[in-house]
């Protein structure tokens, strides 16, 4: 039995088509066809590609990190209702107890599968960090790069370890990029003093990109253009972007968006605040406070954010000046594509996955189903 979903607009790679509808048969997108004339109703205004949030710590009360029944389950639900269809599920700096335990629990989840977005595996953010921009990630558990312990978490994920980060001026972190490549891990780069000579360096090594650009990294100098140069200059690297216009200025947002637009991932980075009322909560053992939305530690450095992945794109749009159909593509198929997803996930065509968002003309998220199945908000 084919399922329809009609739509006024639907956004594939090529761009926006009018009136069109999508076939769909045990969750696989199986047709797209202009609407039959005398069918008046429609299922969303706008249909688009889930969105793919790469990166993102917790909400909705709960933290990756939380050794708790449910979390992944809780996250799942809660990254559905802004338009997620699949995500990966970070983790932080931490005792590597913890860490071993998350990417355990993630690869069950992974397995197992469940209700709301889809786990496509792990993120591990820390412990291979400097302390110069640390952020939030505490400095006494960093480590230091070793191929035996980088087994060992591939291993222990049941190679569900999806994303590495690191600083690249770390001892042995351009032969550990190599290494982990050739385990068929990203590497992004982060939370790090590294030069621009240093950056280049790790990309050419293999490098994927930069941890939320402009965040926890050396900026752009005119003398000494540091990760951000590199990141916007060169045409390997994808951009993680925290477009929610306090981590990054607007006109920041502008420019990574001009100079890397097709390669601008647009992640939360969120944390267990995101969804929640201002008040006290924590994040890598430390205790923050969120006002406004806007979460800070003690000494008022910012320690994730509280961003939905729709608002993201929205902030894309309204701040940045992107086309609604370039800042979906942030959310969407580039993100699959830098995961290596982008087969089936990522963008609407025939024989991906029915992993769709309906957006009134607002961008704000009506519907969002996942393989064909309507999640229930």
């Amino acid at each position: 039995m084919t399922q329809w979903l009609r739509a006024r607009r639907l956004l594939t790679e090529q761009g926006w088509l009018d009136d069109h509808q999508l076939g769909i048969e045990n969750g696989i997108i199986s047709a797209i066809e202009p609407i039959p004339a005398g069918i008046s109703a429609r299922d969303a205004e706008l249909l688009c590609p889930a969105y793919i949030d790469t990166h993102v710590h917790g909400g909705a009360g709960v933290d990756v990190m939380d050794d708790a029944p449910g979390v992944l389950e809780t996250l799942a639900i809660y990254k559905a209702r802004e338009g997620v269809g699949a995500w990966l599920p970070t983790t932080v700096t931490a005792p590597l107890k913890s860490i071993h335990s998350a990417l355990t629990r993630i690869a069950e989840r992974c397995e197992r599968g469940g209700s709301g977005a889809e786990v496509l595996g792990s993120y591990l953010e820390g412990p291979y960090f400097t302390p110069q921009n640390k952020g939030a990630h505490p400095p006494e558990l960093f480590r230091e790069l070793d191929f035996h312990e980088l087994d060992a978490l591939i291993e222990i994920s049941r190679q569900t370890l999806r994303v590495v980060a690191l600083a690249p001026e770390k001892p042995n972190a351009l032969d550990a990029i190599r290494h982990l490549k050739s385990r068929h891990v990203r590497v992004m780069l982060g939370h790090s003093a590294a030069s621009w000579a240093q950056t280049v360096a790790a990309l050419d090594a293999g490098a994927d990109g930069l941890v939320h650009c402009f965040n926890g990294m050396t900026g752009l100098h005119h003398r000494e253009p540091g990760m951000v140069g590199a990141g916007l200059t060169d045409p390997r690297a994808w951009l993680e972007l925290i477009a929610d216009g306090h981590h990054v200025h607007p006109v920041a947002m502008q420019l990574c968006a001009q100079c890397a637009g097709d390669r601008t991932l647009l992640i939360t980075d969120a944390m267990r605040a995101a969804g929640m009322p201002d008040g006290h909560y924590d994040i890598c053992g430390y205790d923050v406070e969120m006002r406004e939305g806007v979460v800070r530690t003690a000494t008022g450095g910012l320690a994730g954010s509280t961003l939905s992945l729709d608002a993201a794109v929205r902030n894309m749009v309204q701040l940045a000046k992107c086309s609604a159909e370039d800042a979906i593509h942030m959310a969407s198929l580039h993100p699959a594509n830098m995961l290596g997803v982008n087969d089936r996930l990522g963008s609407i065509a025939i024989g991906k996955r029915a992993s769709l968002v309906a957006l009134n003309e607002a961008l704000f998220v009506q519907h969002t189903w996942i393989h064909g199945q309507l999640h229930t908000r």
